[in-house]
């Protein structure tokens, strides 16, 4: 279980990196766009940089217009944040030493349940306002296939922690 634990734990520390620089640069990203500070139009104002903090050079480039903003940029980049942390907090049960725990159930649970319920309805409430292009599709059933391996593995954590709390062992 060495390898798995130390693989665990690296996986869930590049998660959790990730899932704070998805919402440090959503947040940031809402900053400007909300005060139009640090942003410079370009293109006949019809695309924004946004720019690094106290700088002039483009960080992030997006159209300039409101439906895509929210629902082409933002909405990605905060669901994508807590992606990476349930992601993470997902690969931290596997490096715990007592596996089949309730906490650790529930961990796997929040995780399928956000790939089965959010990336679909976020792209159908999307598709109201933004075109759609069909890789976003594959993305969410990739989602989809996170979430139902995730619902097997839960599963088997449900039957090891039955098994574990009806003859009381550590597994």
């Amino acid at each position: 279980m060495g390898k798995t634990t130390l693989t665990a734990k690296i996986i869930t520390l590049l998660s959790r990196i990730l899932a704070i620089a998805y919402f440090i640069m959503a947040v940031y990203s809402v900053l400007c766009l909300g005060t139009k500070c640090c942003v410079t139009p370009y293109g006949d104002g019809q695309y924004l940089h946004i720019n690094y903090p106290f700088s002039q050079k483009p960080f992030l480039n997006v159209d300039n217009n409101a439906n895509y903003i929210v629902f082409s940029f933002l909405l990605p980049l905060f669901l994508y944040a807590f992606f990476f942390w349930l992601t993470g907090n997902l690969f931290a049960v596997f490096s715990k030493t007592k596996l089949f725990t309730h906490h650790n159930l529930s961990e796997l649970k929040k995780f399928y349940l956000f790939n089965w319920f959010i990336p679909f309805p976020a792209i159908i409430i999307s598709s109201f306002f933004v075109e759609i292009i069909n890789m976003i599709w594959l993305l969410a059933v990739i989602h989809g296939i996170f979430g139902i391996f995730t619902w097997m593995v839960a599963a088997i954590f449900k039957q090891g922690l039955q098994l574990q709390n009806e003859q009381d062992l550590f597994i």
